[in-house]
């Protein structure tokens, strides 16, 4: 009997998933979720390449592998991860865990796996519908790297000091102008692109390197691998990343000035995220990724912690904001599981992969749901409806939908009266379930309670949809059909034999 259930089971919401209507388009940029991973500190899934592992000093390799990644594949695309940013996997010297002090561009740092370890990570992402982006080095190579010790090729090499985080204390800087040291870059690039099935490069601190050879690199990449992703990854938050953008083929580079408001606007409650929009209409010649988070900042859980906030709802708004808004979200390891860190050494160590919050987590799930479902959430025209206090409801609309965000961050309740809307139409919520018809005003009134977000369907009000009330009843009676039917069978059957045993 149970066999039989299962079957028919099967059957009927296999019918039911039949009539859905699924709609599948190419994905571009605008598309992405992404989620970046410093490889050494993300997952620990292989133990026999520890050889240089220390897990007692911050400072040296964690442990983190290929296989680490591939074990948390299924994971990343239940929160609607569909890219994953890779920290530069190429051979490093000593305690190199960061990527950042590359000893041979063609070869894989044996503490992250092989080759043939790389080729399961692809295969396994790509199965799951999951690109993979590697993060290159152009600008850098380890100070006591043979090139940077070689008299011969001296001019390679730029005078000039390096500063910054503290891997740059053991680098010198290329200088990208030298014609050679162009090819040298541009045939690493190439060997990745070509050697390999990754999806793209993530070209690391573009705003220190040659505008010139920037625009070289990307156009010559583009015109070899055009369906290639090439991001650009900034290392000084203040760099003006327009004149970036308008210089090179890159398809998106990281925008920190708008990642740092959404996490400053956040943090705190009674702060209006329409200061978010202002600023980033002032960006809408490019695409922005949009990252809250970073290698060596203090994290935004840190931050909204230390001012009594809830880790749920805090990242609620934040999320909300990310991925209804136009930019491409980029996720640091750890965010799912509302990961702390005071400093970089914190915020890099290995991520406590089963610590999170399961509210959040579904929260992920659904929140990207909508934005893979709703391609007017990707693609759309965005807009401010209107604001009261640090209440803002935008409008985002594409081929023909029209969706609306509510985020309110303030500690109050509050509401919008959309006014620009026709008669008889229906605010659809999917966060909360909520709906707004036209009231005797005749407008639609957009009300939320505190620090609580929402996102709305513009529908036609047809009442009650029969169709679909039907076609489920239909299916939720056939089902019960079966089931009673199938018991009374398996009751007779019972019955038959019991008989059958007094007989004997």
């Amino acid at each position: 009997m149970k066999r039989k259930l299962v079957i028919s089971i099967a059957i009927l919401f296999s019918l039911f998933i039949y009539v859905l209507p699924v709609a599948a388009e190419e994905r571009q940029i605008e598309d992405e979720i992404m989620y970046e991973i410093m490889v050494d500190r993300y997952s620990n899934g292989d133990f026999n390449n520890d050889a240089e592992v220390d897990v007692d000093d911050p400072t040296a390799y964690q442990g983190g592998d290929f296989r680490g990644i591939i074990d948390q594949l299924d994971n990343l695309a239940q929160i609607g991860m569909t890219t994953i940013v890779l920290s530069p996997i190429m051979a490093n010297m000593e305690d190199g865990f960061h990527g950042y002090w590359v000893e041979d561009f063609t070869e894989i740092d044996p503490q992250f796996g092989t080759f043939e370890e790389l080729d399961e990570l692809l295969d396994e992402a790509h199965e799951r519908d999951i690109k993979i982006v590697l993060e290159l080095v152009t600008n850098y190579l380890p100070e006591d790297h043979s090139i940077a010790l070689d008299p011969e090729r001296a001019d390679w090499i730029l005078p000039e000091e390096v500063t910054g985080p503290d891997w740059t204390e053991r680098v010198v800087q290329l200088n990208q102008n030298n014609p050679d040291v162009q090819d040298y870059l541009i045939d690493a690039a190439s060997f990745w692109l070509d050697e390999t099935e990754i999806d793209g490069l993530s070209l690391h601190a573009v705003d220190q390197s040659s505008i010139d050879f920037l625009n070289r690199l990307t156009t010559e990449l583009k015109e070899s691998h055009p369906d290639k992703y090439l991001l650009g990854d900034v290392l000084d938050e203040e760099a003006d990343i327009a004149e970036i953008m308008a210089s090179t083929s890159l398809d998106a580079i990281d925008n920190y000035q708008v990642g740092k408001m959404i996490s400053d606007i956040f943090s705190l409650p009674d702060q209006s995220p329409v200061e978010i929009y202002e600023v980033l209409e002032e960006m809408d010649d490019f695409q922005s990724i949009l990252l809250i988070d970073d290698k060596y900042s203090k994290r935004f859980s840190q931050k909204f912690s230390e001012n009594g906030r809830n880790t749920v709802t805090a990242w609620k708004l934040a999320l909300t904001y990310m991925y209804t808004t136009p930019g491409t979200p980029l996720i640091l390891q750890g965010t799912e599981v509302g990961m702390y860190g005071e400093t970089a050494e914190d915020s890099q160590r290995i991520v406590p992969l089963n610590r999170g919050d399961q509210d959040l987590t579904e929260f992920h799930e659904r929140i990207s749901s909508l934005r893979t479902e709703f391609p007017s959430l990707r693609r759309g025209d965005f807009e401010l409806v209107d604001e009261s206090d640090s209440y803002a409801v935008f409008k985002r609309t594409y081929e023909g939908e029209t969706m609306y965000i509510g985020i309110n961050n303030g500690s109050k309740s509050s509401y919008i009266d959309v006014t620009d809307v026709g008669p008889d139409m229906l605010f659809r919520g999917y966060i909360e379930d909520n709906l707004a018809r036209q009231n005797p005003e005749d407008n639609y009134r957009i009300g939320i309670p505190r620090e609580s977000v929402e996102v709305y369907q513009l529908m036609d009000d047809v009442g009650l949809n029969w169709t679909l009330i039907i076609m489920v009843a239909t299916i939720l009676f056939g089902f019960v059909f079966v089931v009673i039917y199938l018991s009374k069978k398996q009751k007779e059957r019972e019955r038959a034999e019991a008989n059958q045993g007094l007989r004997k």
